[in-house]
């Protein structure tokens, strides 16, 4: 398990699905919701699972909620209840705060009470929050298939005037960038000895397993520096 831990308020299709994600990326997850019987099918999936009321002050506290890197507010069409549930967590103290809008105008309600980041389910898959979340670079993410994946990551600073090839891509990670995103417009199937600029977006295709590889490895760069 990495050392991230995420606090998932709202089980449904969505919150499952992104829960799930981030236990296969390796991540620890808390699965909060009000149902005993959704709590109880996920509670072998997931780190911890909590039956419990997240517009209850006193419950989050005693879960030490905000210990946690970033809480989810993942719950359905209950806007009251979603937006009370921001707000503790922001009152609180967490570091992050992500949640689900069901409208345009309940985005905009949460946008207003701070939280970090408004997602749309709509037009934001689960799978893919999940990669974006613990990925500050991933810009994109498209699953091809079961075990291969397309993504668009921001060049980090880390990487800037290094070559494809310094990346030893292929032979490191198994993986290719086919096309890099620059300023001045779009390189398609760049060559190897192509440079990197910082902020550049690099698009890249290869196993699931591969780009992960290659991901964590952005971290290490930028720890290097």
């Amino acid at each position: 398990m990495k050392n991230q831990q995420f606090a998932i308020i709202g089980l449904g299709r969505f919150g499952s699905s992104l829960a799930l994600e981030l236990m296969d990326l390796g991540y620890e997850v808390l699965g909060i919701d009000r149902d005993e019987e959704v709590v109880g099918n996920m509670s072998n999936f997931l780190t911890h699972t909590v039956v419990a009321d997240a517009t209850d002050e006193d419950v989050l506290r005693s879960l030490g909620i905000r210990n946690f890197d970033c809480g989810i507010v993942a719950i359905g069409e209950d806007m009251q209840v979603s937006i009370l549930a921001a707000i503790l967590l922001k009152e609180l103290g967490m570091k992050q705060v992500v949640a689900k809008a069901v409208s345009v105008l309940h985005g905009r309600a949460l946008e207003k009470l701070g939280v970090d980041r408004v997602i749309f389910p709509e037009r934001d898959m689960g799978i893919r929050v999940a990669h974006q979340l613990v990925t500050p670079n991933l810009l994109d993410y498209i699953e091809l298939s079961k075990d291969y994946s397309i993504v668009e990551l921001t060049v980090p600073a880390a990487l800037d005037g290094k070559t494809i090839s310094d990346l030893e891509l292929r032979s490191r990670f198994g993986c290719s960038i086919v096309a890099l995103q620059k300023l001045n417009g779009c390189i398609v199937a760049p060559t190897s000895m192509d440079r990197l600029t910082s902020n550049d977006i690099m698009v890249i295709i290869g196993t699931n397993e591969s780009i992960h590889e290659f991901e964590s490895s952005l971290d290490e760069y930028e720890e290097g520096q």
